[in-house]
């Protein structure tokens, strides 16, 4: 990928405190992960870039370091998201998805299929990427309406509302899912991601869209 010079004057501050900063967002990763479908705040106090939702940008600064591949849809390729993130983790942008350990996809791009991403494998599974999704907005769903979320870390099952995502996004992305299933424990864990929250979905949780 084309690397242009950064003004580093215009790129803003990471967490004010690394450590705490870091490991609040970490906490919420895993709160999201441990009970998919659970909506979880993701306060911080980072300088984030001007393209890419907030929640997004701050939950890859504490997951990436200079050991990390990140895949970044076009839209955020061209952005100062690139830029930050190379700064604050020492990230490498690669190209190809399946490169890839982390990904960001923003909310008007098209997302490649996810069996584009690393898999992992039977015997290393955490080998395999995660995705962060931009969404306008997440809201718990009720009987009628959202996707319904089933599998560990969820009682019985859960709603979700996935507000302003096209429906055939919706359903491509739900069908990707899908078909991973029988490839388990190999998969692409996944997170949804608006300006100030987040919602877990690991490779484990079974998404049904209502209609």
């Amino acid at each position: 990928m084309n690397r242009t010079t950064t003004d580093l004057s215009k790129v803003g501050a990471g967490f004010s405190d690394l450590a705490l900063g870091s490991q609040a967002v970490f906490r919420a990763a895993l709160e999201a992960l441990s009970h998919p479908g659970r909506i979880v705040d993701l306060p911080h106090d980072a300088e984030v870039p001007r393209h890419g939702h907030a929640a997004s940008a701050a939950l890859l600064l504490a997951l990436l370091d200079p050991d990390c591949k990140l895949w970044l849809s076009p839209t955020l390729a061209k952005s100062d998201a690139a830029a930050w993130l190379r700064f604050h983790c020492g990230c490498v942008i690669v190209e190809d998805p399946s490169q890839a350990q982390f990904a960001w996809i923003a909310g008007g791009d098209e997302a490649p299929a996810l069996e584009r991403f690393a898999q992992g494998s039977d015997t290393c599974p955490d080998q395999s990427a995660t995705c962060v999704v931009d969404v306008p907005s997440l809201a718990d769903g009720d009987d009628s309406e959202g996707w319904t979320l089933r599998g560990p870390g969820i009682r019985t099952e859960t709603r979700l509302c996935v507000d302003g995502l096209p429906p055939e996004r919706a359903e491509k992305l739900i069908a990707q899912r899908a078909a991973q299933q029988a490839a388990f424990p190999r998969g692409v864990d996944l997170f949804l991601a608006t300006e100030h929250q987040i919602v877990g979905l690991p490779r484990t949780t079974h998404i049904e869209l209502e209609h």
